[in-house]
């Protein structure tokens, strides 16, 4: 029998729902190890011989890329095959800037475009004050143009969030975006404004993976049109976020404001910790000027660098 080629729309554990160039969706398992695929994999795969509707992942195919966080203990995907990410974040509760940097570090690795969004932007006094915090994110990177390397968006995704809808739709239109953040911040309620019918599609799909009532468990893919061309990844929602893959002597390089400036340093193997001469520490400061960094960001750096260099191999 001949392996014909899907995309992975679901994952829940080793099991996974391939949906055919036809449109056609089957639920499948892994062969072994080397075909654990994830959402947005485009895999081979084949009816299982004993002919109850369902199949096997024979191969997965080479990724452009693969979004993921490492902590002590696993690995845990996302997502593969991304255009960018959407790191939705909300004024209530506070977010955590270190949870958002590591989020957008682990992208920056990936090579996959992010985007902020911050929602309830209804919520008037807690809205200023979290879009405030966001200002070197707003700002990171920028080329004297007014072009930043980072696009944050204020949304309010509420009933009369649907004056949002054309907004993120162009956005997203002819690309595969990854939906990323803690719990309770809206992912839910960004799935549904843009996805008719998404909690039902939801549904069906955690039934037939047999993950139950929880469907926060499984990650979903969802077509944003007919002709099957933009797609919205909808993931768990998270607390932690280890960046356990990467060196701490990449971190860096991987954090725009910081990366602005390398190079300036006068020693050539500078950590940009304490280092006499370090053109990094010499931005290091609070104000509104281009190219500084805020002190808070820094201080995620040092962290990280400590985490990520006392790791075990």
């Amino acid at each position: 029998m001949t392996a014909a080629p899907g995309l992975v729309v679901a994952a829940h554990g080793r099991h996974c729902v391939v949906e055919t160039p036809d449109g056609e969706r089957r639920i499948c398992h892994p062969r072994g190890k080397k075909s654990q695929a994830v959402v947005g994999d485009q895999v081979l795969w084949q009816s299982a011989r004993h002919g109850d509707g369902e199949g096997t992942v024979e191969q997965v195919l080479e990724r452009r890329n693969l979004l993921y966080r490492q902590d002590e203990v696993r690995s845990k995907s996302f997502a593969a095959n991304l255009d960018q990410v959407l790191i939705l974040l909300a004024a209530e509760p506070v977010f955590s800037e270190s949870l958002l940097a590591r989020a957008l570090i682990a992208s920056e690795a990936a090579g996959v475009t992010p985007l902020i969004a911050l929602n309830k932007s209804d919520l008037v006094t807690p809205f200023a004050s979290a879009w405030e915090r966001l200002w070197p994110y707003r700002h990171m990177g920028g080329d004297g143009q007014g072009a930043h390397h980072y696009r944050v968006l204020p949304l309010s995704l509420t009933q009369s969030g649907a004056v949002d809808r054309g907004a993120l739709l162009a956005l997203l239109a002819d690309k595969t975006t990854l939906v990323l953040g803690p719990s309770g911040v809206g992912k839910s309620t960004l799935v549904n404004l843009l996805v008719p019918g998404a909690a039902a599609q939801t549904g069906e799909i955690s039934q037939a993976l047999g993950s139950g009532r929880h469907t926060t468990t499984t990650t979903t893919l969802y077509w944003l049109e007919d002709a099957r061309r933009s797609a919205l990844i909808d993931s768990p929602g998270f607390q932690s976020f280890g960046l356990n893959h990467i060196a701490a002597t990449d971190l860096a390089r991987l954090m725009p404001d910081m990366a602005l400036h390398l190079g300036g340093c006068r020693f050539y193997n500078c950590t940009h910790l304490h280092e006499p001469g370090c053109a990094v520490l010499a931005q290091v400061a609070e104000g509104r000027a281009p190219g500084l960094i805020s002190p808070p960001r820094h201080r995620i750096y040092r962290e990280l660098f400590a985490e990520l260099s006392t790791r075990p191999y």
